[in-house]
């Protein structure tokens, strides 16, 4: 069976079909969005609400999405905000500083049974939680999503200039924090 089209699945929603093509886009999209938000959040748990989330902004706003961004791009914005909103309510909800947030992420790391990486990979993932918010979501999507700099300026509505650089500096940061924790 051949994939069906975003456009298609759009067609779908806005033909009166609605619940069969939400069910689509969740079914064709939910791992990777799960993916995008764990290594933001890092817990199982707190990614599966985020996610859940995510898929309740889209059904209430897929009726008014108009198609100028591919829906690929229009999901990944949702769920990074929403990552990006989660983590500041935790901040503000515990009075946590930013560094204290991520120490508290690389411990959860540490106890996860959901991780099931090498030595080596986990490292990566304290290296990348010691990098700026946005550093870390750029690393991200471009180290483990392969993702392109021009989608990834649509999704966080950056230019390509300023992720190519965010990208840089990061692994910049990977690699001196390797270096010193040898």
């Amino acid at each position: 069976m051949t994939e069906i089209t975003d456009q298609q699945l759009l067609q779908n929603f806005k033909a009166g079909n609605k619940e069969q093509a939400f069910e689509m886009i969740v079914k064709k999209y939910q791992e990777r969005l799960y993916w995008h938000i764990r290594k933001i959040i890092i817990s199982h748990d707190d990614t599966d609400d985020v996610l859940q989330n995510v898929f309740i902004k889209v059904w209430n706003g897929l009726q008014d999405f108009r198609g100028d961004a591919q829906i690929f791009t229009w999901l990944y914005r949702i769920a990074t905000n929403e990552s990006i909103t989660f983590l500041n309510s935790k901040r503000t909800k515990f009075l946590v500083p930013i560094v204290n947030v991520e120490k508290q992420l690389s411990e959860t790391l540490e106890t996860d049974p959901f991780f099931n990486g090498d030595e080596i990979q986990k490292k990566l993932q304290k290296a990348i939680l010691t990098l700026p918010e946005k550093q870390r979501i750029v690393f991200n999507m471009k180290y483990f999503e392969e993702m392109k700099y021009e989608e990834m300026s649509e999704i966080l509505e950056t230019s390509v200039g300023a992720l190519k650089s965010s990208y840089h500096y990061a692994v910049q940061k990977i690699e001196k924090y390797f270096e010193i924790n040898q």
